[in-house]
């Protein structure tokens, strides 16, 4: 029986989601424990890998069972036994064939910026004092909204097929004098993608570049044209979408 993680995670003190050999990644503090509760080793599968540092207000996983299992009694278990940086929202039961990684139709991220030095936010965001022109990096996010490929803003040498990507949402959105936040939608993203994104849009509200800069970079299909990546502290997986009919049993 297939059963849906819904997590959330402060990533700071971890090596990104993956397990990996040399540093901790939260995959591998949740299937120990989840060992541990269950008393029998399980692979949890995620909908994708947050890089080192990155946060995640909703990250969904997928476990294998034998049988039925107490959902509630399980994310109370492992809530106990957790970590303060990881939370298991809730646990739910999926068809057998549902994956948490593949049946996603959309991803959120949000990055999250500072105007002003504060000692609550600084941890998940980066500072920058100088002014911005958000109208115009909102312009900018308009003009990527309209773009299909996305080459320029990935990681290089990374291994994918296909460089597409369908942006349904982004936008930035201003909360009071000193907090602003990039929001971004789509069927899936590249790695590293969000960060150069908004170091590119960053460049455009520090007028470093301007809306024409951006058209050709998108052209041209080169990171190196694109602007830096941003720091892993302000970016947050925000929720994942999937089809109703993966619950339908």
């Amino acid at each position: 029986m297939r059963y849906f993680f819904d997590l959330s995670y402060d990533g700071s003190p971890f090596h990104g989601w993956q397990k990996q050999p040399n540093a901790l990644g939260i995959q591998e503090v949740v299937e120990e424990k989840l060992a541990t509760a269950t008393r029998e080793k399980r692979q949890i599968i995620a909908a994708g890998r947050t890089d080192t540092g990155v946060h995640a207000e909703q990250m969904i996983a997928h476990a294998d069972f034998k049988k039925e299992i107490d959902t509630l009694e399980l994310q109370y278990k492992l809530n106990k036994m957790l970590p303060k940086s990881i939370a298991i929202n809730s646990i739910f039961r999926v068809n057998e064939d549902a994956h948490a990684r593949f049946d996603a139709i959309s991803r959120e991220y949000k990055y999250q910026i500072c105007s002003a030095k504060n000692p609550f936010l600084d941890p998940y965001s980066t500072l920058i004092k100088k002014k911005l022109n958000v109208a115009e990096m909102q312009n900018g996010a308009d003009l990527i909204k309209q773009h299909r490929d996305f080459k320029c803003f990935s990681k290089s040498k990374t291994d994918v097929n296909t460089y597409f990507c369908k942006v349904e949402k982004a936008k930035w959105i201003e909360h009071g004098d000193d907090v602003l936040v990039f929001e971004i939608k789509a069927d899936r993203f590249l790695r590293n993608m969000v960060r150069a994104v908004v170091g590119t849009l960053i460049d455009i509200g520090l007028e470093k570049k301007d809306l024409t800069d951006l058209g050709q970079t998108l052209k041209s299909r080169d990171r190196g044209n694109a602007g830096k990546s941003m720091n892993a502290k302000g970016l947050f997986l925000k929720k994942i979408i999937y089809p109703e009919a993966i619950t339908k049993l």
